[in-house]
Formats: structure tokens, C-alpha cells, sequence
């Protein structure tokens, strides 16, 4: 009876130790889950600080671009006048004028593809912010149980 009795109750001992250990377990497979959460958020708010920083540079570089443009621009016209002889040249003479002309235009298209490179990053990040919206509404989207979502769910999902 002893070796019966103990067991049983031992045997009622482990039942009563596993369910804590599972219940232990689970709390701890969710505080990994959760720190993982936290961390991709931390991340991709870090990643978003990081396009918002690049496209205020490159905006900032775009608008002293178009200041320099234009200031080329007023050159430009001034020189060109000197040019037709609309305008006092005083010492200058022609040669020296349209070397200096050919170095606004040189000077000109640099800036132009300057200001095309420009516009390429800033589509670039705003490409990679659509992309990185994208990925955070699938994540919420797949976060859900596949038994809870209807249809519409479904197929925004596979459309996202």
C-alpha cells in the first residue's frame, strides 16, 4: 500500500509541477515573443528616423541646387547680352566670353543631373517607406489566426 499509495501521490505531484512548468513555458515563450515585437518596432522606427533624416538632406540639397540655378540663370542672361553686344562687356573680349559661356552650360547640365540623381533617392526612399508600410500591415495581418479572418481578410492579405 505504501509503494502504491506513494505512487500515486507521486505520480498526482508531477501532474501538479507540470502544468506549472507548461504555464511557465508559455508566459515565457509570449515575454520572448513581445521583446521580439518590441524590438522590430524599435527597429523600424529607426529605419524610418533614418529615411526621414536622408529626405530632409536631400531636400535641403534640392533647394540650394535651385538657388545656384537660378543665380547661373542671371549669369547666364547677362552674359549672353554681353555676348549680342546688348550689354557693356567693358575688358572682356569675345573669346573670353564664350569660354566663360561654355562653363555656365558645362556648369548648367552638372547641376541638372545633379538634381536628377537627387530626385531618383528621393523617390528611392520614398519607395522604401511605401515598401516598409507594407510589410508592417502584412505582419499585423498575419499576426491574426487564419480561423478568425474572413475572406476580405484573405485576400487583402495575399494582395498586400
Amino acid at each position: 500500500r505504501k509503494q502504491a499509495t506513494g505512487y500515486s501521490t507521486s505520480s498526482s505531484d508531477e501532474e501538479f509541477e507540470s502544468k506549472p512548468s507548461l504555464m511557465h513555458k508559455a508566459k515565457k515563450v509570449l515575454r520572448k515573443r513581445r521583446k521580439l515585437e518590441k524590438e522590430t518596432k524599435q527597429l523600424i522606427k529607426q529605419e524610418e528616423l533614418k529615411r526621414l533624416h536622408k529626405a530632409q538632406a536631400v531636400q535641403r540639397q534640392l533647394e540650394e541646387l535651385e538657388e545656384r540655378q537660378r543665380a547661373l540663370e542671371i549669369f547666364g542672361v547677362e552674359l549672353e547680352r554681353e555676348l549680342r553686344g546688348e550689354a557693356d562687356s567693358g575688358t572682356k573680349d569675345e573669346n573670353q566670353m564664350l569660354h566663360e559661356w561654355f562653363e555656365l552650360v558645362m556648369e548648367k547640365n552638372k547641376l541638372m543631373r545633379y538634381e536628377s540623381e537627387l530626385l531618383i533617392i528621393a523617390q528611392e526612399l520614398e519607395l522604401e517607406d511605401h515598401q516598409s508600410r507594407l510589410e508592417q500591415k502584412l505582419r499585423e495581418k498575419m499576426a491574426i489566426d487564419d480561423s478568425l479572418k474572413d475572406e476580405m481578410d484573405l485576400n487583402e492579405e495575399d494582395e498586400i
